[in-house]
């Protein structure tokens, strides 16, 4: 990204200014959601929404561009012995340093991942739309929950085991003992994984079934 002001080029994923006079520097993150619009809806009845502006129609990307992106060839070298292919779909999560993978492929199959990243216990959820995904700390009160999906439920609804309480897809307890509890969200960036392999070269990569750790 480049910024009108000072002509700095700007480092897409990490914010940082790689170049032009405030390089070095580096933008705060704001804390985002990527949901479909059925989701968002429900979750925001009386929310606005972005208008196109027709003066500038001609430099939106098509509807397409993902489909064009994916045949561009990617930026960084291919290893053989690389654990996903280079534009396999990602959701990458970062805490004090250490990040890790998780192939969108196995949210895909298991629905909620229980894991922990830096000791952080976690989990990562798919949304009913089958492309929506959060994560959530599972530490309430000092005290670690484990969570599975209420069968049938919809929309989709977590319980977790200790207590028996119910969870919807924003993290918050509507039904049981913990009820109005709120679960603390973990910023996820979904990501081709040669693209979130570049901003993290240490990163490790989940594997289904793996132990909690």
């Amino acid at each position: 990204m480049q910024d009108e002001e000072t002509g700095t080029w700007w480092q897409q994923v990490s914010g940082e200014a790689i170049q032009g006079p405030l390089k070095g520097k580096r933008l705060t993150q704001v804390f985002h959601d990527e949901l479909s619009f059925t989701i968002w809806k429900r979750e925001h009845p009386s929310g606005r929404v972005l208008r196109p502006d027709e003066r500038v129609k001609q430099k939106y990307e098509p509807a397409n561009w993902e489909e064009d992106a994916a045949k561009q060839p990617v930026v960084t070298p291919v290893s053989p012995n690389d654990k996903l292919q280079p534009r396999a779909l990602v959701v990458g999560i970062e805490i004090n340093g250490r990040a890790v993978a998780y192939p969108q492929s196995a949210i895909e199959k298991q629905r909620l991942i229980l894991h922990s990243v830096d000791a952080t216990p976690l989990f990562i959820l798919l949304g009913e739309d089958n492309k929506s995904v959060r994560a959530f700390e599972r530490e309430v009160d000092g005290r670690t929950l484990e969570f599975f999906v209420k069968a049938d439920a919809t929309p989709l609804q977590v319980v977790d085991a200790e207590t028996g309480t119910t969870w919807n897809f924003s993290g918050k307890a509507i039904n049981g003992p913990l009820v109005g509890k709120q679960l603390k969200k973990v910023a996820v960036l979904k990501d081709y994984w040669f693209d979130w392999n570049l901003y993290h070269p240490e990163t490790s990569v989940y594997t289904l079934g793996e132990s909690l750790k």
